[in-house]
C-alpha cells in the first residue's frame, strides 16, 4: 500500500495525486442528471461525465464566470475546488443563481482530518470548510433536503442540496 507521511500522520498516497472527484462521482451520478457543470475539475478527462467543465486549465471560464448560455442548470458539481477560492460565499451565491428550482448543488471537499490540506500547511488552500458550515449556508440560502456525508477514506466529505 502506497502511503505519504505528513508530520506524524500517514495518509493513503492517492490523496496527493489529484482527481479526487473519482470518489464522489459514483454518488453524484444518482443525483446530478440533465444539464450541469463540473467546476474546478482541472482536466477534461477528470470532469463529471456529461457535464460542461468549468476550469481555467481547460477553458476561459472559472467559478465566477460561466458561459452566458448556462442558466437554469439541473446541477452544479464541484470537487476539491471551494478550498482554493477566497470568497466561497460569493462563489456559492453565484452557483445558486445558475441553478433552476429543484437543481442540485453537489460538493466534495477536503476534510479537516487531513492535516496537509489545512490552509496553513498547504498554501494553495485559502480556507477549510466543514459539513456544518456548508449545511448552514445551504439551508439559509434556499436549499432543502441538504445531506452531508461523513469523512471517507480520501479524508473528504460530500454535501448535497436541492434548490428551493
Amino acid at each position: 500500500m502506497d502511503l505519504i507521511e505528513f508530520k506524524t500522520h500517514k495518509y493513503l498516497a492517492f490523496q496527493s495525486q489529484g482527481n479526487a472527484a473519482q470518489f464522489a462521482i459514483p454518488f453524484a451520478q444518482h443525483l446530478c442528471k440533465g444539464k450541469g457543470v463540473d467546476v474546478g475539475c482541472n482536466r477534461a478527462e477528470w470532469s463529471f461525465s456529461g457535464s460542461i467543465p468549468i476550469d481555467p486549465a481547460i477553458n476561459e471560464y472559472d467559478a465566477l464566470n460561466f458561459p452566458e448560455s448556462l442558466q437554469d442548470l439541473d446541477y452544479v458539481f464541484s470537487s476539491h475546488c471551494l478550498e482554493h477560492l477566497h470568497n466561497w460565499v460569493c462563489v456559492l451565491d453565484y452557483w445558486t443563481s445558475k441553478l433552476r428550482s429543484g437543481g442540485i448543488l453537489f460538493l466534495y471537499l477536503p476534510d479537516y482530518s487531513q492535516e496537509y490540506w489545512r490552509p496553513w500547511n498547504n498554501r494553495k488552500h485559502v480556507n477549510i470548510l466543514t459539513p456544518e458550515i456548508l449545511k448552514d449556508y445551504m439551508i439559509d440560502n434556499g436549499y432543502k433536503h441538504v445531506f452531508a456525508s461523513g469523512v471517507d477514506l480520501n479524508n473528504s466529505f460530500m454535501i448535497v442540496g436541492e434548490k428551493i
